[in-house]
């Protein structure tokens, strides 16, 4: 969301989830499964969602395994229970008044068999890609980077995120009990140009237990859990940012009362939280979910690359923001555009930067899952707290400077 104050500055805001919010529950369901499916089989094609409400979760969807062992399928059919329970315990839903009792919550199974017309495109045996891996859908995926932050993300979501991570690190560690796994930030940030000049405001929501250091008083739990927010969950994370100033105002659980979440306070359902997983709506977005999702759909892995290339044209100076897109046709290995935007902070033509990027990049599906290394069980961890910004994923490497400098 923009706020235009004048005509060089405006506000922007982004907002997180924490990996209790049901929504997040059900992403983090659907690629711990996708993980087991991708430890059985590298190659699974797996396309996996989730649904949760009050004391049920359900997951669909569909499953092919490439190897040919007749067991995969009653393997993953028989641990697929065990995972969503494991996962729910995991994030703190293990009580009916958290919202979740990841040990008795009734549990119901509907995934599938991939369908052959998807298979056979994907695997190279379709009509415009006969031995070449073909995209398992089609459609359009963006990746953006800004240096507004040392990790080449916009500084709202960016900011967003690391709250609720703050928040996450005290409610596991115990040193705040009384929080409950659901919560949501949103930061609000001002703008000069494109340069973050201090923050206007932030808000918390954190679900909490109904007695907060032996109160039950709603007035003095919001009042507790209020300066704790504030003071032992906010302040950390954004004084040293130095945008903090005497007019930056904060919300707190504005309705006052937040003990009943997760699932019993709100259904979830995996995919739902598109923006929150990518830039936080600076930057478009091509619609595509990626959680649940093995690397042969281009939904997420094409995002992963478009990322990967916008952060490597940022990091090496080319420009200050770099929008790319990459789009594509079911079953067909080469994306049928490449489009690199860069909003007027370009160092040199722009032009010159598009073709320095067909030559170094890699866009086939075959290509990204090589390049970022993408048959790895590596994506539950992506499921929570946003999949841009962490150095620990393949694609927020930035190896790829110096052959972009040299192409220019």
């Amino acid at each position: 969301m923009s706020t235009i104050l004048s005509n060089n500055h405006y506000l922007f805001t982004s907002e997180s989830v924490s990996e209790g919010h049901p929504d997040k529950l059900c992403d983090q369901i659907s690629d711990a499964i996708l993980d087991r499916c991708l430890e059985l089989d590298p190659n699974a094609h797996v396309a996996c969602e989730t649904f949760a409400t009050t004391n049920f979760v359900l997951i669909g969807g569909e499953i092919g395994f490439q190897n040919p062992d007749p067991k995969l399928p009653e393997t993953i059919a028989k641990e697929a229970e065990g995972i969503a329970r494991k996962v729910a315990l995991s994030i703190g839903y293990n009580a009916d008044e958290v919202g979740l009792d990841g040990a008795k919550f009734e549990f119901m199974n509907r995934l599938h068999a991939q369908s052959a017309d998807i298979n056979q495109g994907v695997v190279g045996e379709g009509v415009e890609n006969k031995g070449e891996q073909g995209a398992g859908d089609q459609g359009m995926m963006f990746g953006f980077a800004c240096n507004e932050t040392p990790e080449f993300m916009p500084a709202p979501v960016y900011y967003s995120h690391q709250i609720l991570l703050k928040a996450h690190e005290l409610r596991h560690s115990g040193k705040i009990k009384w929080l409950r796994p659901d919560a949501k930030s949103q930061v609000t940030i001002e703008y000069e140009g494109n340069k973050p000049v201090r923050i206007d405001a932030v808000v918390v929501s954190h679900q909490h237990d109904a007695e907060v250091n032996g109160e039950t008083d709603e007035a003095k739990v919001h009042e507790i859990l209020k300066n704790t927010i504030i003071n032992e969950v906010i302040k950390p994370v954004l004084e040293p940012t130095g945008l903090l100033d005497e007019n930056t105002k904060f919300h707190i659980n504005p309705t006052g009362r937040f003990v009943t979440g997760g699932p019993d306070g709100d259904s979830g359902l995996t995919g739902r939280k598109i923006i929150v997983d990518t830039y936080g709506g600076m930057g478009r977005h091509g619609g595509g979910a990626f959680s649940g999702k093995d690397p042969s759909k281009v939904d997420r892995s094409a995002a992963y690359m478009a990322r990967y290339i916008a952060k490597n044209i940022v990091a090496a100076g080319l420009a200050d923001r770099a929008e790319v897109q990459l789009a594509y046709a079911i079953g067909v290995a080469k994306p049928v555009s490449i489009m690199v935007e860069t909003f007027g902070t370009e160092k040199v033509e722009k032009s010159k930067i598009e073709t320095a990027v067909s030559k170094v990049f890699d866009c086939t599906p075959a290509g990204i899952v090589k390049t970022l290394n993408l048959k790895q069980p590596i994506y539950s961890k992506t499921a929570a707290y946003g999949h841009f910004g962490r150095p620990e994923f393949p694609w927020e490497k930035t190896d790829k400077i110096e052959e972009l400098k040299k192409n220019i």
